[in-house]
């Protein structure tokens, strides 16, 4: 009992500890015009390849540039739009899942059969295929991990949907005369966001690390728009000079992706939520 305890206890510590950081480098984001001291595109070559001092906290990049305020800046892209990716797979994945698997039948059947057509490629390479078709940009690798990551979420829901339709209270509800709406919203829709929000700190960290991965091959955030992936890309021609240019924004990825995935096991552990 004081072993299962302790446990818990430590489980909690996680998820207090990861929650606090979370909350920490979203109000960065919020605040970040005014903790930047400088301009982070403002181009001076004067101080170029600047050490830390009390003007530049992190130094400067090779174009003179403030890499702190690049920091700052750049976690709102980072952030920014793998909740974006979030979120919009999520509600793309709800509504679909929900129709599949309430339903039944035949769509139940187009529908994920449409969904195993996307997962069997990569969604790596789907992201590039669909980058070299429409173009390099933020906005296309956006939409692209946005198709790539609903396909998972469907296949989630739909699997807890057709478990809560055989419940007695599911049952109750249709011969009480509810329309299908009012079951959704009322039984279904509550019993699968706890479990989709859990799988979700996981998922962010996904989404940043592909956000990074695309700018960092120059398809995603082009210059001179700061953001972490591509502030490596950029750095790596002064690794042996200049490494600090690498890795200030690759210890911000680092400690945000393991920030997210901390979370999510101890919340998955916690609530039972199975991961991939």
């Amino acid at each position: 009992m004081i072993a299962k305890f302790r446990d818990k206890l430590k489980n909690q510590k996680v998820i207090v500890i990861c929650s606090l950081t979370l909350c920490v480098l979203f109000l960065i984001t919020i605040f970040a015009p005014w903790l930047a001291p400088h301009d982070p595109i403002v181009v001076d070559l004067a101080h170029k390849l600047q050490p830390p001092s009390m003007d530049y906290p992190l130094g400067t990049d090779h174009l003179g540039r403030c890499i702190f305020s690049r920091i700052l800046y750049g976690a709102r892209i980072s952030l920014g739009f793998a909740m974006l990716i979030f979120i919009s797979a999520l509600s793309i994945g709800l509504i679909i899942g929900i129709i599949a698997g309430y339903k039944g039948g035949w769509i139940d059947q187009l529908l994920m059969r449409f969904g195993d057509g996307l997962m069997a490629i990569p969604s790596l390479l789907f992201v590039l295929g669909f980058v070299g078709i429409w173009g390099a940009g933020l906005k296309q690798v956006v939409l692209g991990l946005i198709l790539v990551q609903w396909v998972y979420y469907a296949r989630v829901i739909r699997g807890m949907v057709l478990s809560l339709k055989e419940q007695n209270y599911i049952t109750a509800a249709k011969i009480s005369g509810s329309s299908t709406w009012t079951i959704m919203r009322k039984h279904i829709i509550p019993n699968v966001l706890p479990s989709l929000a859990v799988m979700g700190t996981l998922e962010m960290g996904w989404a940043i690390m592909n956000l990074s991965s695309m700018s960092f091959l120059g398809l995603g955030v082009q210059p001179p728009i700061p953001e972490w992936g591509a502030m490596i890309h950029e750095g790596k021609s002064y690794i042996r000079t200049n490494p600090a240019l690498m890795i200030y924004p690759g210890l911000m990825i680092m400690l945000i992706v393991v920030t997210f995935n901390l979370l999510g096991e101890s919340l998955s552990d916690r609530f039972g939520v199975k991961r991939r």
